[in-house]
């Protein structure tokens, strides 16, 4: 292994552990909103290829990546104490999920934009709410990001 490859593997495990600790040590709000900034991400860089035959499997990768990143905000939520709101947002994620799946098949533009348009506003909802919180009732528990979900690209 020549020292160029072995100083980009220690830099890349070095980065690799950066984001790792600051995943797990950041507040349950900033960890959606860093969840919605991965989704707002993919769902962009599937936009920006789906107009390209060659480039499908991109758009499908990128689909996924958000689909797997709905799925472990729906699994944050706590619904035995988040009330209406932890029940709106299921329904929106679940709502997300069938638009991607459509999106995915149709290779349909519009509707990834109708979904970016949506994790934008939920984001900037959570960072109002990060901004202003207090000692309330959470409505997500923290996301495990297990299963080799990574938000990082």
């Amino acid at each position: 292994m020549s020292l160029s490859r072995r100083t980009n593997l220690s830099s890349t495990s070095g980065y690799d552990a950066y984001k790792s600790n600051e995943i797990t040590t950041v507040s349950q709000g900033k960890l959606i909103v860093m969840l919605y900034e991965g989704a707002i991400r993919f769902l962009s860089i599937a936009k920006e290829n789906i107009e390209s035959p060659k480039k499908y499997d991109l758009v499908n990768t990128n689909i996924l990546k958000t689909q797997e990143i709905i799925s472990e905000l729906m699994s944050s939520l706590n619904m035995d104490n988040g009330g209406k709101i932890a029940e709106d947002l299921l329904s929106l994620y679940v709502y997300f999920k069938k638009r991607l799946l459509e999106a995915n098949m149709k290779k349909d533009k519009e509707i990834l934009d109708e979904v970016i348009k949506h994790f934008i506003d939920l984001k900037n909802a959570w960072e109002e709410i990060e901004k202003s919180s207090s000692n309330t009732t959470p409505i997500v528990t923290a996301p495990k990001l297990g299963g080799g979900l990574s938000i990082s690209g």
